[in-house]
């Protein structure tokens, strides 16, 4: 196997920012991978703490004619005080994500010493896998969580004959007081409980036993297996929110599952995750000696300095990885820690934080050819549009619907806390809504995209609405903010709350374009278009401040904190497509100086922040830049199991730093395909297959001293084809559908 699809440590995780995660979109689990016990700590994406709730402040309304006035008077204070009355969610926090509890397996005869101990996580065959010698047996343990089976797989093997007796059980540590675990007939457990709260979802899970020989029998809370040749333990678990009855779903699909051999399970599993894993490769200059070392030791040599371009790729391939295994066709969207979770109460509640980072986790979704895993979230757009045309009308008397700077399962589209940098902010539901139109410009499906249309138009009434006239005409978000920064007035006062963001003013534009696009290519709603594009004429235009930099607000403030995580003014520059190199060069190097100036003053100090600078560096075709900037997130931001480290563990880093090594390679939001558009120096040769660009092309290339000797295209949709490349002539020909076009130096 390539090291580069293979994450392998030597001695079992300590920590849980050791072990390493499985997952089906649903069902997911961290392992630990220890001798004498083993613990398996399980998520199903569906528990969550409580059910729904309308949250919507009714005081937010007769107030709003007022709170405007203030801000655009200047009134900053009384402003703040009156919104944070008048405009939060009641109550403040919306509902957060919960673990389903653990796993543990405990072996008998493992207290003796333990030789030859590998612990790896196998990318190709989406498989984890520890081995190990105690005395004269050899172990093998295999855990997976299969999509087609919807069940996390676990079998356990000896070299020698009855050598695997084990004890399992369920806990859910001080939160066992939640849940209650029984005996399943003689090879069976199962635990249920309530996720909280009156109006609470149930959760059951169950596990079931197979052995080859020996034993097994249940006693108290304990499953008891004995002389066994070989185990095959089979685990699912649900909740109300998905099946009406959890328990019946889990009893009937194990009872279903437990006849069909360890090996068939495997290869529907291998055969399914293979099919969307190997459409995507990459190989950069070989390392031969650093890849023999396990994952941890690599990366600590990358933090005293050294270089590791096998590192990158094995990073590259951990973030399709991850987002295959945690957001497939009919699972929630990845939140804030993907589905791996172990707190009852988690950072900021794991929930879904849309003013950038759920919008972060889907960034390599089309590009890195897994479209599929971008349907979920797609999903919880629409459901969002209920609640959010009651947050839209209550709130600001708008149509369409919106949502602030944070979601839930339940879609919950009010204000989330009191934090005034982040929480008044109507522009989530716009930002997402752009991930409808990046699906559609990739894959260029007219069907999806006349389903996905009454969604964007939906968000784009009410922005349409929301807008206000200042007194020179502009049209103008108010209230917003500039997430989540602070700026500082002439007097020394600092502010939030604002008139006009310069984020709000990209976000509408790249929407209003889309609706517009997309009304044009659907043929309708000709009117609503002309609508639109009069709006577009009186939005305020990016504006370049006394640094150079671009300007975050309508005036030139000073940041209260310049090395800021968030670096929401160049949204346009990625992931909108407004600020680039041709044809707006001045917005280009005013996004430079911005870079500059945040790096010089400490940012990118979260890994998610990093994450984003990345993609901002490949933008701008800066490719050393954007190669540091790879090379600092895993050196900074990044745990012994790979996982982005915020800190806390936030999963959002790993699919931006993923998105950013794909963007350095190809780039196609200005509507030709570029190859090596930020190549390092260092990575002067190299392979990529099956990337994604837009206008429906898949496409390989191979580069040898920084220049493309061999391109393959493959065309799902027919369509005007246009590449660029260093090393071959500018390329431009009509595109047939299905064919296949190789062009070569």
């Amino acid at each position: 196997m390539e090291q580069t699809h293979r994450l392998w440590y030597s001695q079992p995780a300590v920590e849980w920012n050791e072990a390493l995660p499985v997952g089906n979109g649903r069902l997911g689990a961290m392992i630990f991978g220890g001798t004498g016990s083993e613990r398996l700590q399980l998520n199903e994406d569906s528990v969550w703490y409580g059910g729904p709730r309308d949250r919507n402040n009714r005081d937010a309304l007769p107030h709003l004619p007022q709170l405007r006035e203030m801000i655009m008077q200047g009134r900053l204070r009384e402003a703040e005080e009156l919104a944070s009355l008048a405009l939060p969610g009641l109550p403040e926090s919306q509902r957060h994500y919960l673990p389903l509890g653990d796993l543990l397996l405990t072996f008998n005869g493992h207290d003796q010493h333990c030789s030859d101990y590998v612990r790896e996580l196998d990318l190709q065959q989406g498989l984890c896998r520890i081995r190990y010698r105690i005395g004269e047996v050899s172990y093998t343990r295999e855990i997976f969580s299969s999509y087609p089976d919807q069940a996390v797989v676990i079998r356990l093997t000896a070299d020698k004959k009855q050598a695997i007796s084990l004890k399992a059980r369920f806990d859910r540590e001080s939160w066992r007081y939640l849940e209650k675990t029984e005996k399943w007939e003689q090879n069976g457990l199962v635990m249920t409980g309530e996720c909280g709260g009156k109006d609470g979802s149930t959760f059951f899970a169950a596990l079931k036993a197979s052995s080859e020989g020996g034993s097994c029998r249940t006693v108290g809370e304990h499953l008891l297996v004995e002389g066994a040749d070989s185990l095959t333990l089979l685990l699912a678990a649900g909740t109300t929110f998905r099946y009406k009855d959890p328990e019946q779903y889990c009893k009937q699909h194990l009872n279903g599952l437990i006849g069909i051999s360890y090996a068939e399970l495997l290869e529907r599993h291998v055969s399914d995750y293979g099919r969307l894993y190997g459409r995507v490769s990459l190989a950069l200059p070989a390392e031969p000696d650093k890849s023999q070392l396990p994952t941890d030791a690599r990366l600590e040599l990358v933090r005293q300095g050294e270089e590791d371009h096998g590192l990158v790729a094995l990073y590259f391939h951990y973030g399709r990885y991850l987002l295959l295994s945690c957001s497939r066709p009919g699972s929630l969207p990845a939140n804030l820690q993907g589905i791996w979770n172990d707190s009852f109460l988690p950072p900021w509640g794991s929930k879904y934080t849309i003013n950038i980072n759920i919008q972060m986790n889907y960034w390599p979704a089309e590009l890195c050819n897994l479209g599929e895993c971008h349907e979920p979230l797609f999903e919880l757009i629409e459901r969002m549009r209920e609640p959010g045309r009651v947050t839209a009308k209550v709130m600001y008397d708008c149509r369409g619907f919106t949502a602030h700077h944070n979601t839930d399962i339940w879609a919950d589209t009010a204000p989330q806390d009191t934090y005034l940098p982040a929480s008044f902010w109507p522009m989530g539901a716009a930002w997402l809504c752009l991930h409808l139109w990046e699906h559609y410009r990739y894959g260029q499906d007219r069907a999806f995209l006349a389903q996905a249309y009454g969604t964007m138009k939906e968000a784009a009434e009410f922005l349409l609405d929301y807008l206000i006239e200042d007194q020179e005409g502009r049209l103008l978000t108010c209230p917003s903010v500039s997430p989540e920064n602070r700026y500082i007035l002439p007097n020394g006062e600092t502010g939030v709350l604002c008139a006009g963001a310069t984020m709000d003013f990209q976000i509408i534009e790249e929407l209003f374009a889309a609706c517009i696009q997309s009304a044009d290519i659907l043929g309708r709603d000709q009117e609503f278009g002309a609508e639109l594009s009069a709006a577009l004429q009186r939005l305020p235009k990016p504006k370049i401040g006394k640094h150079g930099q671009i300007q975050e607000w309508m005036e030139d403030y000073e940041e209260a904190e310049p090395g800021h995580r968030h670096i929401s003014h160049l949204f346009a520059l990625y992931p909108g497509d407004a600020f680039t190199t041709k044809p707006s060069p001045e917005l280009a190097a005013a996004s430079r100086v911005t870079l500059e100036r945040r790096l010089s003053s400490g940012g990118g100090h979260t890994g998610w922040s990093r994450a984003w600078i990345i993609n901002f560096w490949a933008r701008l075709q800066d490719g050393d830049k954007a190669y540091e900037n790879v090379m600092a997130l895993l050196d900074h931001s990044t745990l012994p199991n790979l996982f982005d480290n915020h800190p806390p563990f936030q999963i959002d880093g790993n699919f931006g730093g993923t998105a950013g090594i794909a963007e350095m390679l190809l780039q196609s939001h200005t509507g030709v395909i570029r190859l090596l558009p930020a190549l390092p120096q260092k990575w002067g040769v190299g392979e990529v297959r099956g990337l994604r660009a837009r206008g429906g092309f898949t496409v390989s290339f191979k580069w040898s001293e920084a220049k493309v000797t061999e391109a393959v295209v493959e065309c799902t949709a027919a369509g005007p084809c246009r590449i660029e490349a260093p090393g071959l002539a500018p390329i431009a020909f009509m595109a047939e559908e299905g064919k296949r076009y190789i062009f070569s130096r």
